[in-house]
């Protein structure tokens, strides 16, 4: 066995962790590292509750390693740098998302996708490269290498802007990547949990129409009134989905749990992107046919 968790590391910590998958949080005392030369040592201010968190606390996923401290969308105030830290001083504003680490020399790591490198090291219940577990944001403070910390601007309000380091750059990226970011193009937003709702305001502001499809008829006045979103269908009710199909150029899917994907595909066009975001503990269904007649 190694060192009990408050020993393995010089600086004293305070955190809230999940000891089973029971899930339930309580206070844990533990220890963070000492501010490496590349490193970045921040006092957290604010976190997000990601959905992620509750899959991992109650080991949904199956990988879960405890105790766990969850939450990877981390900001604060920089208490403390490494010699050799080069982009950020102590009083910066500074955010973490979810990875902390990876191998830095694979063909991913090249090309700044340290997201899909085969060892990328998450924030939380994973290994890091000295063979500690890695504890996440709700915590009191947080040593990170400064290639995975973001400067978050100045003016930026930290407790609006935590959110966007898993919710927002989870939706932001598939608008841009999959090209759904040009005014006049027409997405559908499934669900308008964390994910939706930031969804339905990035695609805003890049001028696209916006469809939220959600199984809450009672989600509509936040979606159309709050958030701006062009129409809402009830994806329960048939005549209104019938009534869609064939107009969307893309759907993001922020939905975690089991749901039908064939209502969906209908409604895209031709060539249509249906982006599935959302990480449902069992799979879902995807029938061929529908793929294969709108290519």
């Amino acid at each position: 066995m190694g060192q009990a968790p408050e020993q393995e590391h010089p600086k004293n910590a305070f955190g809230w962790a999940a000891r089973d998958t029971s899930g339930v949080l309580s206070p844990f005392h533990f220890s963070r590292r000492a501010t490496g030369e590349k490193d970045v040592t921040f006092k957290v201010t604010h976190c997000g509750i990601c959905h992620s968190d509750l899959h991992l606390i109650k080991n949904e996923w199956g990988n879960a390693i405890y105790p766990i401290v969850p939450g990877h969308e981390i900001v604060g105030v920089v208490t403390e740098v490494g010699s050799k830290v080069s982009k950020f001083k102590v009083g910066d504003k500074v955010g973490v998302g979810c990875m902390v680490g990876s191998c830095r020399s694979c063909d991913s790591c090249a090309i700044d996708l340290e997201n899909y490198c085969p060892k990328v090291i998450m924030t939380y219940a994973s290994k890091y490269h000295d063979g500690t577990i890695t504890y996440g944001g709700y915590s009191d403070t947080m040593v990170a290498d400064e290639h995975f910390v973001v400067r978050i601007p100045e003016g930026a309000p930290l407790d609006a802007t935590a959110p966007l380091l898993c919710a927002g750059i989870t939706v932001y990226s598939p608008l841009r990547f999959y090209g759904l970011d040009k005014p006049g193009m027409h997405v559908g937003v499934v669900g308008l949990g964390g994910l939706g709702h930031v969804a339905v305001k990035f695609a805003k502001a890049m001028g696209v129409k916006v469809t939220v499809i959600s199984t809450s008829p009672s989600k509509k006045s936040e979606a159309v009134e709050r958030l701006g979103a062009d129409s809402f269908l009830v994806s329960r009710d048939q005549d209104e989905m019938q009534a869609a199909m064939g107009t969307m150029d893309g759907i993001i899917d922020t939905v975690s749990a089991v749901h039908p994907l064939m209502p969906l595909i209908g409604l895209l066009k031709s060539q249509g992107k249906l982006v599935l975001l959302g990480a449902p503990e069992k799979p879902l269904e995807l029938p061929a046919f529908p793929l294969l007649t709108g290519e």
